[in-house]
């Protein structure tokens, strides 16, 4: 590795997405924390001790996943218990015409409010040396998140399309807005996520074309002022090659998963870092051995340029301390 002189978390990151020597490669991990992230100072009181205790280079906020939708009706059951997670008791899209009843969501109260809050709470501990980015799922994956399963999302994208498109706008504007407001209570940019949607799995080119990529990039329009915005793709058979195009700082995915593309694949067709390295499963399971050999073998792939070391996705609640 290059001699390079002792870098702050942010001068870290910085040179690692712009593909500058580093000091060290950066390094984050991320995870739930099922039985405190049902409030503002639980959830910030959750990340800023996981930062605390391991000094990452920069954090995603976890919040509960759910937090995007239960403004539009959707209930939950949590849990309370650090090793389960909430369990959706209610949806409010039952047929493509209920689509219609959605309006934009208040960013003053409500859950919205709440993960603003958060947000301050976590700058406030952190101070200004470290990136910490909000965690936003993309509109087609929130839409998703209204309806009682993923397939019902896709019929209505073929029985009534322009229904859902009613409804992606109304998402579109109101999480364009949040994202602005998340800049404004300390965010650093937002860790985007397709979720399940970015994959070839559940939809083809023409219908992540169609329903997903032109929501996507007008919510990221919102926030391309931020320092620090990822792009996440989640899931196996993934669409990270056909987002790489997409106007964001790095993108992460579960590099090594059936059908996802390599770390090298995806530096070859975007100006954006890469992150990641670790196998879930290897960190839950281990030996060590194996851990650190992945690491290696991700700097060895990139370069050690315009690459973060990071996880396929939110580490398991079970992963040891170790």
């Amino acid at each position: 590795m290059n001699e390079v002189k002792t870098m702050t978390k942010k001068e870290r990151m910085d040179a690692a997405v712009r593909g500058q020597p580093v000091d060290r490669p950066p390094v984050s991990l991320w995870r739930h924390f099922y039985e405190s992230e049902e409030t503002a100072q639980g959830l910030a009181q959750s990340m800023l001790r996981w930062q605390h205790t391991y000094d990452w280079d920069w954090m995603k906020i976890n919040p509960r996943a759910s937090y995007h939708v239960e403004g539009w009706g959707v209930k939950l059951q949590f849990s309370g218990n650090a090793f389960v997670k909430p369990v959706t008791l209610e949806v409010p899209i039952q047929s493509s015409r209920d689509w219609a009843k959605l309006k934009p969501l208040p960013l003053d109260t409500g859950e919205l409010a709440e993960q603003l809050e958060a947000i301050g709470l976590i700058r406030q501990g952190l101070g200004l040396d470290v990136y910490a980015i909000e965690t936003v799922f993309n509109p087609v994956s929130i839409a998703g998140d209204m309806v009682a399963d993923k397939q019902t999302l896709v019929a209505h994208m073929q029985e009534d399309p322009q229904a859902l498109h009613g409804a992606l706008e109304v998402i579109t504007e109101t999480f364009r807005a949040f994202a602005r407001r998340c800049l404004q209570a300390g965010a650093s940019g937002l860790f985007f996520a397709t979720t399940h949607w970015g994959s070839y799995d559940l939809l083809t080119d023409e219908q992540y074309a169609e329903f997903g990529r032109p929501y996507d990039l007008r919510v990221l329009d919102a926030v391309q002022d931020a320092p620090l915005n990822v792009l996440h793709v989640c899931k196996n058979h993934n669409m990270a090659l056909k987002l790489a195009d997409y106007p964001v700082h790095a993108i992460n995915w579960a590099v090594g998963s059936p059908g996802n593309p390599s770390l090298e694949e995806v530096q070859k067709v975007t100006k954006a870092a890469v992150i990641g390295g670790f196998r879930n499963e290897t960190l839950l399971s281990g030996p060590e051995s194996a851990i650190f050999a992945e690491a290696r073998a991700a700097a060895e792939a990139t370069g050690d340029r315009r690459w973060v070391l990071g996880p396929a996705c939110s580490i398991s609640v079970e992963t040891p301390d170790a």
